[in-house]
């Protein structure tokens, strides 16, 4: 569980060399804006402090850089947010500090500099191995690339993660097994694969709502994700969480665990979201989407766009929903509390949930249709 006195930080840097089409996040093309990115990097850091004041003493639990393409973010940057945050979240000790990076020759150039600036564990979005999947994905880098920048990062970090791409138009279970077995031959000690989402905002929601991609249909992306679930589990990771798999607890990420068990973390940077404590209420943050109205928004002292104090009862259907995404699930006293005990004890009968000592949980067929799971608790 998290430490009430604790809190992460989410840096989010929302530049891209390229807008990958099935990608929906607050992301802009990197386009020489060099100012912009500068100015950036200050509201960030004055972000940081003004939630520093707000929040009273509290011990940094972990950060994490996302995007975007922070592995973009100029190192030195990278190392004024790690020791402000550590001078402003003392005590923290050794903490995991993560940086996502795409593996491009450019980027990979720039692995050492980010380790001398204090990241230590690094997540590679290479997505496949198989360089037409790359052209489809729209990547901007091959499975050469991918090899090269793998062989720079391990000279470097001593902890990496990879994200994978599945359940892609065309592709088989035999295809899947195979790359997924050459990825995980490559070393690493957490992959995170994920299905394919088709989101109705991007190149692809507008490709398959003209019905020019047509995506796995939901029995073949069942036969995916159990594939997923039995190589990676024959090759020694454990799937603690529904689209991560690590080799051991030591491996998990520290940060990903501390937001899945509802510990608070301040979200920086345009449209990051937040969780914090505040007077004793949960509340649920969102920044700026847009550079400019971030950059004015801190500049004026209110970087959210959003603040919403979430009720009790919102507090513990969040808490609900996070948890079961994990091989922890929740404390069986919040199932009773909510009065969810008869629907988790149905739920139980169908080999969806399973109770594990004083914690409910998952079990793996629960996890794959984990959607369905929670709708049948709270609806």
């Amino acid at each position: 569980m998290t430490e009430p006195d604790t809190a992460a930080l989410y840096v989010h840097w929302p530049y891209c060399a390229r807008i990958c089409p099935y990608c929906d996040f607050n992301v802009v093309r990197d386009r020489g804006r060099t100012e912009e990115q500068a100015a950036l990097a200050d509201a960030i850091i004055a972000d940081m402090e003004a939630h520093a004041a707000l929040l009273g003493a509290r011990r940094l639990a972990s950060i994490f850089f996302g995007g975007g393409t922070p592995s973009l973010m100029p190192p030195d940057q990278v190392a004024r947010v790690i020791e402000r945050a550590r001078t402003l979240f003392p005590g923290g000790g050794e903490i995991e500090i993560t940086l996502e990076a795409n593996p491009t020759d450019a980027e990979g150039a720039r692995f050492a500099a980010l380790a001398r600036a204090g990241v230590n564990r690094l997540s590679l979005g290479v997505q496949s191995l198989d360089d037409e999947a790359l052209r489809f994905l729209g990547r901007n880098h091959s499975a050469a690339e991918a090899m090269r920048a793998l062989e720079l990062a391990r000279a470097v970090f001593a902890r990496l993660s990879i994200d994978l791409i599945y359940a892609r138009p065309g592709q088989t279970v035999a295809h899947w097994t195979d790359e997924l077995n050459r990825a995980v031959d490559l070393g690493f000690e957490h992959i995170s694969p994920y299905q394919l989402t088709i989101e109705p905002v991007t190149a692809f929601g507008r490709a398959f709502a003209r019905g020019t991609l047509v995506p796995p249909d939901e029995d073949l992306s069942a036969d995916l994700y159990e594939a997923t679930q039995t190589v990676l589990e024959a090759r020694g990771f454990d799937a603690y969480e529904v689209s991560n798999h690590a080799r051991g607890e030591t491996a998990r990420s520290a940060h990903n665990l501390h937001v899945w068990r509802g510990g608070d973390y301040v979200g920086l940077g345009p449209g990051a979201h937040g969780r914090l404590t505040l007077d004793q209420m949960r509340t649920a943050t969102v920044a700026h989407r847009g550079i400019a109205d971030y950059l004015a928004g801190v500049g004026a002292g209110q970087p959210w766009s959003e603040a919403q104090r979430l009720s009790p009862t919102e507090a513990d259907e969040e808490r609900l929903l996070l948890g079961l995404r994990t091989t922890d699930g929740v404390d069986a006293g919040l199932i009773a509390a909510m009065g969810l005990k008869t629907r988790a004890d149905d739920l139980s009968d169908q080999g969806m949930l399973a109770t594990r000592g004083t914690r409910i949980a998952a079990t793996a067929r629960g996890r794959q249709v984990l959607d369905g799971v929670l709708r049948a608790l709270l609806v």
